[in-house]
């Protein structure tokens, strides 16, 4: 009979790294490969041999570059994320009342979300009347704004207008802040859905205006912006409407920074210096639950950008080299089945934003699932975020997952990845041109079937759904009731009384002038819509004078 060996003897002859791995091998026998969202391969274990590269190069402090632990020196330790709720409900009185209500409760600023018929470019007397304000608020002219944002001090409150192009939203800020003597000066926020790309990629809806035409607004857009509105940030590039239609982690980081290249050398080529409108520039991402992916995902994001902003485009402020990010809790990770199961994801999506360094944040209700959030779900969303501030200490250390040699090892893979895959947009010509050939829509396309094949096959667990399902009878949370259609009509009538008094020939000189500057590229299209708002022409008037003049959005469907 063999004798067991020795402890001590075994160690003399294998190293600690040699003997775990023999006894892994023997606990778990043919271990299968592990891969996250993005396809990396993830090893059960991480040494300092997985940490490759010099400190100072791939890492460095917070505030300097390569800005992979965080884009300014105190981080979340000197000044947390903004705390920016989206909301959208109803009128703008229910909305108002909403927005008041989470501002008392913590929320530190505005993001506004409005009506599934403003985004697609409409009034509300163009479309069916049940469908108003269910998805969000129905403001189609400066009036409704300026009740939207009733007891919000313009001046002080930083603002996010989900507003694709012509930003009629922001126009009507605009206009409101002009009537209550607000300086444009110091008016601050984001144009939210200014990334005209990724609404012909991924979100249709929200892409009224050819793509030809809305390039040009959207330069204008952030011309006018830099030189009359110098606190707002009008060019936020999106990765969350891609991420959302199935792009991995990884596809939507590598297309969402290949599309801020598209628009800072349009910019440049307009005449722009870099460091004159780089400093504006914002990105807006999806958080997955896929934690340590996403957390990776945005080191890797803000590493590569301050070198293209350096070495590309050769910028030279400090404030353009950063790489400003809001993020928002997915969506699409959320489940309709045990709907409470969803508070648990959102609190991982929000830990992985801000162990990512996130400069604001919006957490999703856990009914959002079933309807605009009840103000129950609301107040939970935002109690989350109190919650990991003020509980859970995670503002104490920057990036306190640092170092690992885990994170470091994935922060490194996922950059080669994205670098690959924006390689492949350059070879295409741009991004500009890759979405014209339906480049990152396959890409996508094919990712969002593979994951869902995960899902039907069970090699992906979502809880509730394939996996731990429990009988549900009539579910305890209902969805948020439809707005009253009562009130409802009265603010359409309302609406339509107000196009009855305007000064009509005002309304008609604008949309004339709008028209004009649409056809001569020496005139600036965003500053004759602020103009148009200002004069008493609605959203939708404004949407279809320039849809006349510059075609209709019809984005491509790739098979």
């Amino acid at each position: 009979m063999n004798k067991p060996l020795d402890a001590e003897k075994l160690s003399e002859r294998e190293t600690g790294l040699e003997r775990w791995q023999r006894e892994y091998a023997a606990s778990v026998g043919g271990d299968k490969p592990a891969r996250n969202r993005s396809g990396i391969e993830v090893k059960p274990l991480y040494t300092p041999q997985d940490r490759q590269g010099d400190y100072a190069a791939d890492l460095g402090y917070p505030g300097q570059p390569p800005y992979t632990r965080g884009i300014y020196a105190s981080m979340h330790r000197g000044r947390t994320w903004t705390q920016r709720q989206l909301i959208g409900l109803g009128t703008p009185l229910d909305y108002n009342a909403r927005l008041l209500d989470l501002l008392a409760q913590g929320a530190t600023a505005v993001s506004l979300i409005p009506c599934n018929s403003v985004f697609r470019g409409y009034d509300m007397d163009e479309v069916h009347a049940e469908l108003l304000g269910t998805c969000g608020v129905v403001a189609n002219t400066v009036e409704h704004m300026d009740q939207c944002l009733a007891g919000v001090d313009l001046a002080r409150t930083s603002c996010a207008m989900n507003d694709p192009s012509p930003f009629t939203l922001l126009a009507f800020l605009l206009a409101t802040a002009k009537r209550r003597g607000a300086d444009w000066r110091a008016i601050s926020g984001t144009s939210n859905q200014s990334d005209y790309l990724s609404h012909f990629v991924a979100n249709h809806m929200f892409f009224r205006i050819a793509l030809p035409g809305a390039r040009r607004i959207l330069t204008d857009h952030i011309e006018f912006c830099n030189r009359r509105v110098p606190n707002w940030n009008p060019m936020s590039v999106v990765g969350q409407h891609m991420q959302q239609a199935g792009a991995t982690p990884v596809e939507a980081m590598a297309f969402t920074l290949s599309s801020a290249i598209q628009y800072a050398e349009d910019c440049r080529a307009r005449g722009m210096a870099p460091d004159a409108f780089l400093p504006r520039f914002t990105f807006f991402f999806d958080i997955s639950v896929s934690l340590f992916e996403e957390i990776a995902k945005f080191r890797a994001g803000r590493r590569i950008w301050a070198r293209i902003t350096r070495e590309r485009f050769g910028a030279r402020d400090p404030r353009s080299w950063r790489f400003k990010f809001h993020g928002q809790t997915s969506g699409v990770d959320l489940t309709r089945q045990q709907p409470l199961n969803n508070i648990a994801r959102v609190t991982v999506q929000a830990m992985a934003g801000i162990f990512g360094g996130l400069q604001s944040l919006h957490t999703d209700a856990y009914d959002e699932a079933l309807s605009c959030p009840t103000e129950f779900g609301a107040r939970i969303a935002v109690n989350t975020q109190n919650i990991l501030r003020e509980e859970a200490h995670l503002t104490d250390v920057i990036d306190p997952l640092g170092g690992s040699y885990y994170l470091e090892s994935l922060t490194g893979e996922m950059e080669q990845k994205i670098l690959g895959i924006m390689a492949q947009v350059e070879a295409a010509g741009g991004m500009f041109r890759a979405v014209e050939l339906g480049l990152p829509q396959k890409m996508i396309g094919a990712s969002a079937r593979g994951f869902q094949e995960k899902i039907e096959s069970g090699e992906q667990t979502l809880v509730g759904v394939n996996a731990y399902r429990v009988e549900e009878g009539t579910s305890e949370h209902q969805a948020l009731p439809t707005p009253d259609p009562a009130k409802m009509q009265a603010h359409v009538a309302a609406f339509k009384a107000y196009k009855e008094q305007r000064s009509q020939a005002a309304a008609q000189t604008a949309q004339e002038r709008l028209a004009s500057a649409a056809g001569d590229p020496r005139e600036n299209i965003f500053a004759r819509v602020v103009e148009a708002a200002e004069a008493g022409c609605t959203h939708g008037e404004i949407c279809a004078t320039l849809r006349r003049e510059l075609g209709f959005g019809q984005p491509l469907v790739t098979v």
